[in-house]
């Protein structure tokens, strides 16, 4: 039953959702609960003051490139030479690897946002007599790498309290304790710019300790001298920067540099030295991005067509598709038909790809049970990686759909939770000052949905440079002289037969030319 909403009743229902008393940063939890992590700091401390060489691998999306930004910055401070590389993903594939390995030469291997399941590599520094500290939060398999130590709060012996953090996470806290280890005067405040964007981008809950992280962070973000910082303040231009502002604007241009060309783009904006830099790398992110769009769109026309629609899962392959992109295709999929989907690209007969997921399917699970036809795979619930042999990609599709045609149907239904129907008069900017009351907004604590049911269409107008974004003005209510402006990002509407169109939306603050007003944005046309 859709409730019609007022004001108060919004405010009431979304004070529910949070906690009474919101944690501070003094709440977080004691890093030293991580397991092994007192011990890797030391590790890291002696290799410091004995003038070792230390290597740091990190990952090439926003997480792994955040998590290896706030370590350079550290080790800078203190100050030590830090060797850090971001494997390329065309090159290298994912994390520490053995082709990685091939090109360091250290006594001390740490990597960030990766390593869980580097049993290959992990084997490799044991015979060279390398030191290796495993840092990452992605689910562990029941076979670990013969690592020095590892530091996941996922591992089922960790007591950390909170095992919902992020790659950039757990390196920070790690700095925390080498911090005390070696007696710096370094503010560990600095990098939180940094680790709200890790945060945001890697769809961490915004609940607990990350709620706390990203408010924090958004706030260092606002006044951080660090050029990259200042320059994301430039380029969004607004009086406070939100968590979507993050999500949709700046996450993306710095995973586009690992997903189609190298992610040293990414980490040389965040490790810039000036705003000139920043400025110089933060345009190409912006030209990568925009042919990632570009690539992204083609693909997933081209994936529409090769869907199955009867299958419980949908996995589609080919041949010439970008492998940076599959798995923002995989997402296109999952939001389109409902359903999990996996995106493969094949080259040379090896089919690499990503994997989506949707309400409570964990993705993660299903791909652990078909593992034997892998080659590869690592993750968590809702996205994960995989690569297969191009001749297995049949019997490892039906062998998939085959464990997801035993899981309960309700775990497929996608969480769209609206919270009712909003009076058009009550669309102000009062109701968008309230809505920020609750921010940060992310997985855990979306941004509210509203219900518009059977609205009369007055007119459609189509926006942007290409046409391809649709202004449609509605009228609620047949006697209300009042009418709605809904914007529905990446779709051509057109006029439907009937003048009636009925969709979800949410509300967003819109500033332009020194104007602010309510914005409503289309979620789904029904």
């Amino acid at each position: 039953m859709i409730k019609i909403l007022t004001k108060q009743t919004l405010f009431d229902a979304l004070t529910l959702r949070l906690p009474k008393q919101e944690k501070r940063l003094s709440d977080i939890p004691n890093p030293a609960l991580l397991q092994d992590s007192q011990k890797s700091a030391k590790r890291i401390a002696e290799a410091i003051r004995n003038k070792e060489k230390i290597v740091l691998v990190g990952d090439y999306d926003v997480d792994g490139v955040s998590s290896t930004a706030i370590m350079i910055d550290f080790f800078r401070q203190i100050p030590y030479p830090l060797m850090a590389i971001i494997p390329n993903r065309f090159r290298d594939g994912y994390g520490v690897s053995p082709n990685v390995l091939e090109r360091i030469d250290a006594d001390l291997v740490i990597t960030v946002d990766n390593g869980i399941s580097a049993i290959e590599a992990a084997n490799i520094c044991k015979q060279r007599g390398i030191d290796l500290i495993i840092t990452d939060h992605h689910t562990a398999s029941k076979i670990l790498p013969d690592a020095l130590y590892i530091v996941n709060p996922k591992l089922a012996t960790c007591e950390y309290p909170f095992k919902e953090i992020c790659g950039a996470e757990v390196a920070w806290l790690i700095l925390g304790l080498l911090k005390k280890e070696l007696s710096l005067p370094i503010d560990m405040k600095q990098f939180l710019d940094i680790l709200c964007i890790a945060i945001i981008a890697d769809i961490m809950p915004l609940v607990d300790i990350n709620r706390t992280l990203v408010k924090e962070g958004l706030k260092v973000l606002m006044t951080s001298s660090r050029p990259s910082s200042v320059i994301i303040r430039d380029f969004l231009n607004k009086s406070l920067i939100s968590s979507e502002d993050i999500a949709f604007q700046i996450a993306p241009r710095i995973n586009s540099a690992g997903r189609l060309e190298d992610a040293s783009i990414a980490l040389d904006f965040f490790t810039a030295p000036d705003t000139n830099k920043a400025y110089k790398q933060f345009e190409l992110l912006g030209q990568l991005n925009d042919l990632r769009k570009e690539t992204e769109a083609q693909c997933t026309q081209e994936a529409m067509v090769k869907v199955d629609t009867d299958a419980k899962l949908i996995v589609v392959a080919n041949e010439d598709w970008h492998e940076g992109v599959v798995g923002i295709v995989a997402a296109r999929l999952v939001d389109k038909f409902e359903k999990p989907a996996i995106v493969l690209s094949i080259n040379d007969g090896i089919a690499k790809g990503s994997a989506r997921s949707i309400g409570e399917v964990s993705i993660y699970e299903l791909i652990k049970d078909n593992e034997h036809f892998l080659t590869k795979f690592g993750g968590h619930k809702m996205a994960a990686g995989l690569g297969l042999k191009e001749e297995n990609i049949a019997s490892f599709t039906e062998a998939i759909n085959k464990s997801a045609s035993l899981l309960n149907p309700q775990d497929f239904k996608p969480k769209e939770s609206l919270m009712g129907i909003l009076n058009t008069y009550d669309i102000d900017l009062e109701l968008v000052n309230l809505l920020e009351q609750f921010e940060p907004y992310g997985e855990g604590n979306l941004r509210p949905k509203f219900l518009i049911r059977d609205a009369e269409v007055v007119s459609i107008k189509l926006m942007g440079k290409d046409k391809s974004h649709s202004r449609i003005e509605i009228r609620q209510n047949p006697n209300e002289t009042k009418t709605l402006e809904l914007i529905a990002f990446r779709t051509v509407y057109e006029m439907p037969n009937f003048k009636k169109i009925s969709c979800s939306y949410t509300v967003a603050k819109n500033e332009f030319n020194n104007k602010v007003s309510a914005q409503l944005l289309i979620n789904k046309i029904y």
